[in-house]
C-alpha cells in the first residue's frame, strides 16, 4: 500500500481509507475491530467515521457507536498512534445533539465527544459533514434552487465556525480540517474567510464519488486543484451497486438495500443499464468490478482517495486489492465511453 502526503498537509496516510459507516449496524464491535487489523496489515492507516454513524437506519439511540467501537480498540490495544483518524460533526438531522445545526458552539461540544468516544486527545482530521444550507447533493439536484440563502448569514456562520476551529487546533485538539458535501462557492467561501482571518485553510473535501457520480470531476475538480485540496471519495462503489450483487433489482438478504432499499435514491430505471456498462468493461478485462471502481477512483487528475467500506473480511479484501490494480488504457477508455453512455443515472 502507497502512502501519499495528503493535500498541503504534513499527513502522510494511505491511498485507501477505510470507512466505518456500518459499525454498530451490519457489523458488531468485533468485526469492526478484526476489519482494522485486516487494513492495517495491508497497510491502511487512514480511517474515516463521523459522530453520526451508525448508519442504516440512523437512530438516535446508536450515534456514535460507531466512534465508542474505534475508541475501545485503541483502548484495548494502546496502537491510537497507528492511525490517522477522520471524523465530522453532523448538522441538522443527523440525530446528533438534537439535530441542531453546526455552529461554533456545536463543534466545541462535538468534538469534546468524539474525543471521549474514539478514546483520543486529538484528531488528525475534524470534518464538517453537510452544509447548514440547502445544496444540490444526496440526488437534490434535480431540484436545487439557491435562491432562499441568505448570503450574509452564511458568511457570518462561517466565520463563527472558523473561530471555534481555529481554537481547537490551537489547543491541540484538531489537526487539520475539512469539509463534506460542499459546493464549488461554498468551498470558495470558506477559502477566502480563512485567509481573510488568517485561520486555517480546510485540507479536504469528502464527497460521493464513484463511476455512477461524477459531480467532482467538474468545477469542483478545478477549485481543488488550483487549491491544494484532497478529495476523499465516499461510496466508490455506489453502495454497492458497482458490484453487481444488485442487478435484476434483486435484494439480496442482509445487504445495505435490504435496510435502504432505494438506496437513498440512487437506485433508479436509468442506473441498472450504467452498472451493465461497468460490469462488462470488468468482465472483458478480468477484473472484480468493486477493485475496477475503486482503482479508478485513484487515477484522477486532482488528489483522490477512496473510502472503502465492507461488512465482511472478503468485501474488505476485494477493495483492498485495488491498491495494487493498474488499469491498462484500454480499460480507461471504455469506462469513459461508458460514462458519456450514462451520465448521471440517478
Amino acid at each position: 500500500m502507497r502512502t501519499v502526503t495528503l493535500g498541503r498537509s504534513d499527513l502522510k496516510v494511505s491511498e485507501i481509507c477505510l470507512g466505518t459507516m456500518t459499525w454498530g449496524t451490519q457489523n458488531s464491535e468485533a468485526e469492526g475491530h478484526s476489519q482494522m487489523d485486516q487494513a492495517l496489515a495491508a497497510g491502511v492507516n487512514f480511517l474515516d467515521t463521523a459522530e453520526m454513524y451508525p448508519v442504516n437506519p440512523v437512530r438516535a439511540e446508536t450515534i456514535g457507536r460507531t466512534e465508542e467501537i474505534i475508541g475501545s480498540w485503541n483502548r484495548r490495544t494502546g496502537r491510537r498512534g497507528d492511525w490517522i483518524i477522520a471524523t465530522k460533526i453532523t448538522g441538522e438531522d443527523g440525530k446528533a445533539r438534537g439535530d441542531e445545526p453546526i455552529s461554533g458552539d456545536a463543534v466545541g461540544r462535538a468534538l469534546e465527544g468524539s474525543l471521549k468516544r474514539l478514546a483520543t486527545d486529538y484528531v488528525d482530521l475534524y470534518q464538517l459533514h453537510w452544509p447548514n444550507r440547502d445544496v444540490y447533493h444526496f440526488r437534490a439536484g434535480w431540484h436545487f434552487d439557491p435562491r432562499s440563502h441568505d448570503k450574509a448569514a452564511i458568511l457570518a456562520h462561517m466565520e463563527d465556525v472558523l473561530q471555534a476551529l481555529d481554537r481547537a487546533m490551537t489547543a491541540g485538539k484538531i489537526r487539520h480540517w475539512g469539509l463534506s458535501n460542499e459546493t464549488c462557492w461554498g468551498t470558495a467561501m470558506w477559502l477566502q474567510l480563512a485567509d481573510r482571518m488568517g485561520v486555517a485553510r480546510p485540507l479536504t473535501h469528502q464527497n460521493e464519488y464513484s463511476l455512477l457520480c461524477r459531480l467532482w470531476d467538474l468545477d469542483l475538480a478545478e477549485l481543488s486543484h488550483n487549491e491544494g485540496m484532497a478529495l476523499l471519495a465516499f461510496s466508490p462503489v455506489a453502495t454497492g451497486l458497482l458490484t453487481g450483487k444488485y442487478q435484476g433489482d434483486v435484494i439480496p438478504p442482509g445487504s445495505r438495500r435490504s435496510l435502504n432499499p432505494t438506496l437513498s435514491g440512487r437506485v433508479t430505471e436509468r442506473v441498472w443499464g450504467a452498472v451493465e456498462a461497468y460490469l462488462a468493461i470488468a468482465r472483458a478485462a478480468g477484473l472484480d468490478p468493486a477493485a475496477m471502481a475503486v482503482a479508478w477512483t485513484m487515477t484522477r487528475p486532482v488528489q483522490t482517495l477512496p473510502i472503502i467500506g465492507a461488512t465482511t473480511p472478503g468485501q474488505l479484501a476485494i477493495a483492498l486489492s485495488a491498491a495494487e490494480l493498474r488499469l491498462p488504457p484500454e480499460v480507461l477508455a471504455a469506462i469513459e465511453g461508458a460514462h458519456k453512455a450514462h451520465p448521471w443515472p440517478y
